[in-house]
């Protein structure tokens, strides 16, 4: 199974040239309120501050030495977290953040907090990640161009990128960038092949023992059919490539599978990414998440988390990018998470390191706790943080994030140990009225700013947000923000987490009104 000619036809081409010489930056580091000001790039910079400010007139991507520095630039620090800086002797580091959404958000909050990071860019974020100050946005850096994030790292002395979203990392922004000598933290093209096709996944699992649940593929419709005749329903029909969450179909009714087989292989309603489907028993149980940083050889777990895929309470509705989610998971025991490292994680990177493309990135493993076993079977892979499970997990993370990616980079796993809060914490998503399906954009949200304030440990993660001309955040997007929170217990964290929720003013928003329910029903039975 030769890693990269599975992938060959999936992968992206990435655009080379630079597609522009202005870039905007956006931040709110220094606590000044809203202003900008433009200047041309070759002036001397010392001393501004200035929340907004627009580079321009000069290519920002070619300099001089007497060109703008990020270490001249101090206004831009946003190392501004309270704690003590790093030993001398300890590598300091900028980073840029790939992405716009609520997992991004959640990074650039972490990598601030970070001891060891001197400053957070995220290209192109949004809104809220701005005004937030947890990260100086760079709005028109075109990620799709790798030569221009290149250049923009060499630029501003970038030491580490973090790819985000899943796009990238299979058209390949992490081979380009890596051949360009910038250390990024994301699996290559080939290995993110793990997310880009579940057939790719499932053969690596037949290959290497991996416990999966059994499955069938398909290109023609009329023997999908036949199959799910022949199984029976419920049963489990997916789109081979990337779907943004929404090419998975667990049809109860036989007329369910038949329906999604057509919509998928005769109306093409994913597109290429859904000319190839799987179809898989339907496995009984309790989904968990489980992560684990990965150098190519060392795996490294982190705390477990559980999602809410349905849109509606008690996990009814279709299918979401996720509606909220806590961590840690209370059905993920010790034991068990020893059984899926030893199972699940490291043969899968054995396996991908004997197919020629090892992998480095985040391995997140979509698992099943099956009722009828009590054993995990691998679901499906994400080759990058779960999103809202990465809000919940930077909430707990106490160790400094950017060395652990940085030696995940350089193959120094092993060297790595994190340390993270025994508080649980619960993120509550707030989507756009219709969504997953058709909703509304651009309505107005009040009262984002002053959540934080309800309750301590409380933070809103914006994931898809914008400013209207009056200043006022609106929404962009189906899943739009993430109110997240910690406590000393499972129940405190959801009190803080809706008390929060209930603050913001949307009435064109809504949310779950159950997140945390296993949880709590678990711990009730126990």
């Amino acid at each position: 199974m030769a890693c990269a000619a599975c992938h060959a036809g999936s992968s992206l081409a990435l655009r080379k040239s630079v597609s522009s010489n202005r870039v905007v930056v956006k931040s709110n580091l220094n606590g000044v309120g809203s202003s900008s000001m433009s200047f041309p790039i070759y002036l001397s910079c010392e001393g501004i501050s200035t929340s907004n400010a627009n580079f321009s007139n000069r290519n920002l991507f070619s300099r001089s030495s007497k060109f703008l520095r990020f270490d001249r630039f101090k206004s831009f620090s946003s190392h501004g977290n309270g704690k003590a800086n790093t030993k001398p002797s300890e590598e300091r580091v900028t980073v840029l953040v790939i992405g716009e959404g609520g997992r991004e958000h959640a990074l650039c909050y972490a990598l601030r907090k970070s001891p060891s990071c001197d400053a957070v860019f995220c290209a192109p974020g949004n809104a809220g990640i701005a005004q937030s100050g947890d990260a100086t946005c760079i709005t028109n850096l075109d990620i799709s161009d790798s030569a221009a994030v290149a250049s923009f790292c060499h630029m501003w002395g970038v030491g580490l990128v973090v790819v985000g979203p899943e796009a990238p990392l299979v058209a390949g922004l992490v081979n380009e960038l890596s051949n360009a000598g910038i250390p990024t933290f994301g699996p290559s093209a080939e290995a993110a092949a793990l997310e880009g096709s579940k057939d790719f996944m499932k053969k690596l699992c037949d290959k290497y023992g991996i416990p999966t649940a059994k499955y069938q593929t398909f290109t023609n419709p009329d023997d999908a059919k036949a199959y799910v005749k022949e199984q029976g329903a419920p049963i489990v029909v997916k789109a081979d490539g990337l779907a943004a969450g929404k090419g998975v179909v667990v049809a109860m009714k036989l007329s369910e599978a038949i329906t999604a087989i057509d919509s998928m292989l005769v109306q093409g309603s994913f597109g290429s990414s859904g000319s190839l489907i799987i179809i898989e028993e339907f496995l009984e149980g309790e989904e968990v998440s489980f992560f684990a940083l990965v150098d190519g050889e060392t795996a490294l777990p982190l705390e477990s988390a559980q999602d809410h895929k349905r849109v509606g309470d008690g996990d009814t509705g279709p299918n979401t990018g996720g509606m909220g989610a806590y961590s840690p998971a209370p059905v993920l025991t010790k034991d068990l998470q020893l059984v899926v490292m030893e199972t699940i994680i490291l043969p899968t990177v054995k396996g991908m390191a004997a197919e020629g493309c090892k992998f480095i990135g985040v391995l997140y493993a979509g698992l099943m706790i099956e009722k009828k076993t009590g054993l995990p079977k691998l679901i499906e892979y994400n080759v990058r943080f779960g999103d809202p499970e990465c809000q919940v997990l930077m909430m707990r993370l106490e160790s400094d994030l950017a060395q652990a990616l940085l030696a995940a980079c350089r193959g120094q796993l092993g060297q790595v140990s994190l340390a993270w809060s025994s508080e649980p914490a619960l993120v509550v998503v707030m989507a756009s009225k219709g969504y997953p399906i058709s909703y509304q954009k651009g309505t107005v949200i009040k009262n984002i700013e002053e959540v934080e304030t309800v309750a301590p440990m409380v933070k809103t993660f914006h994931a898809s947000t914008g400013l209207d001309e009056y200043g006022n955040f609106i929404a962009l997007g189906g899943r739009v923000l993430g109110v997240t929170a910690r406590g000393k217990v499972m129940e405190e964290a959801k009190e803080r987490a809706y008390d929060a929720v209930e603050a913001i003013d949307w009435p064109e928003g809504f949310f779950r009104r159950d997140i945390g329910w296993r949880a709590l029903k678990q711990k009730q039975s126990a």
